[in-house]
């Protein structure tokens, strides 16, 4: 359907501190958008926000050109999927989706149209009359779904509707609410802390830091040319390394130092002297025999191996002391290692991301295989 642009101008929340810090923000009409950040970061509360459930300090929020910020929750044409999908217990599937309908007092027949195409719209016909605790966690989210579908929203508010959910099953819903979006049109708000939604579903996303909007872009243009170091570390698994950029060039190139070693970097901020951080994701880190000679080569050590199916995780202790994680794909061509191989790294120029941003404000990593889950 037409409509479902969201702006935000200036946009502030503060409590006892600020929780949204003057973000602005444009979601298209019918753009599946994410906010992605730890917890605490404000994505919550944005959407809180939007939907009317708080009210803002300052800043606007407009619908379609409107400025809804001081319009109740009812009357925005917006509806929300929470995380615990908050359905009525006592009330069969189809009651819970025809909840909102009957209380704009809708004739039977078109109340039982509009949920049965609800209800098809999320392959869950034939479950219209069971009750919520019936349901599988899955099927559950889908009849929140419906149920907030059913309304013809302009905006669909979803915040961490997976969470609850197994990882496979989340796997499953993510490509399944993608296609869900694409068909009905609409535009999506989709607030997570998880990497992997926010780059398998978002057409944007948006990646919050303490209230504040950090980088906004595609997921492929977050992912590979994140802002900052933030962004590299928070965004799916990163290698930051310390160094000294020592000269700029030649060429779209820059020099510079890790311990003893030199190596050149072809992306990022190139024209930055000192010290930085550098950044380069685990599938680009070469393995190669202890020994090899040419540039942008670091000797290292094998310090551990965990085999993650597909592909095998590889915990390298590099010659500076800096510790690296490197993915290799498990297609029968890899060498062989083990613990307490000495080993050549590869930190190909290209691959390789000179960033702004300081270690204090870096996400805690927590330990764990490079796959999300």
């Amino acid at each position: 359907m037409a409509g479902g642009r969201i702006e935000l101008v200036a946009l502030t929340k503060r409590f006892a501190e600020a929780a949204v810090d003057e973000i602005d923000l444009d979601v298209a009409s019918g753009e599946f958008f994410a906010l992605l950040g730890p917890s605490g970061c404000g994505k919550t509360t944005t959407l809180r926000l939007i939907a009317g459930f708080e009210q803002p300090t300052s800043g606007k929020i407009l619908l379609d050109g409107a400025d809804v910020s001081s319009v109740p929750p009812h009357k925005r044409n917006v509806n929300t999927v929470f995380q615990n999908y908050a359905l009525f217990p006592f009330l069969s599937a189809f009651d819970n989706v025809a909840f909102g309908l009957r209380q704009r007092n809708l004739s039977k027949g078109d109340i039982q149209g509009k949920v049965h195409a609800a209800l098809d719209l999320v392959n869950m016909a034939s479950y219209a009359k069971r009750r919520p605790g019936l349901l599988s966690g899955g099927q559950q989210q889908r009849i929140a779904l419906a149920r907030a579908l059913v309304l013809n929203p302009a905006v669909l508010l979803l915040d961490e509707p997976l969470g609850a959910l197994d990882a496979k099953l989340r796997r499953s819903l993510k490509v399944e609410l993608k296609a869900l979006q694409e068909r009905v049109g609409i535009t999506f708000l989709y607030v997570t802390h998880d990497q992997e939604e926010a780059l398998t579903m978002s057409d944007r996303l948006a990646v919050m830091n303490a209230g504040r909007i950090v980088q906004i872009g595609t997921p492929r243009e977050v992912y590979e040319e994140p802002a900052d170091a933030y962004v590299a570390d928070f965004l799916g698994v990163s290698n930051l390394m310390e160094v000294e950029v020592t000269e700029r060039g030649p060429g779209s190139c820059c020099q510079l130092r890790l311990g003893e070693t030199r190596l050149t970097a072809e992306r990022g901020n190139l024209d930055y002297v000192g010290t930085a951080h550098v950044a380069i994701r685990p599938e680009r880190v070469r393995i190669e025999p202890h020994g090899s000679d040419g540039p942008n080569r670091v000797p290292g050590m094998v310090e551990r191996l965990v085999f993650l199916g597909a592909a095998t995780q590889v915990m390298l202790r590099l010659g500076p002391g800096v510790p690296l994680q490197a993915l290799i794909q498990n297609d029968g061509d890899h060498p062989a290692l083990a613990q307490g191989t000495p080993v050549h790294v590869y930190l190909a120029p290209d691959a390789l991301r000179v960033l702004g941003g300081s270690a204090a404000a870096l996400p805690v990593a927590e330990e764990g295989p490079l796959v999300a889950t």
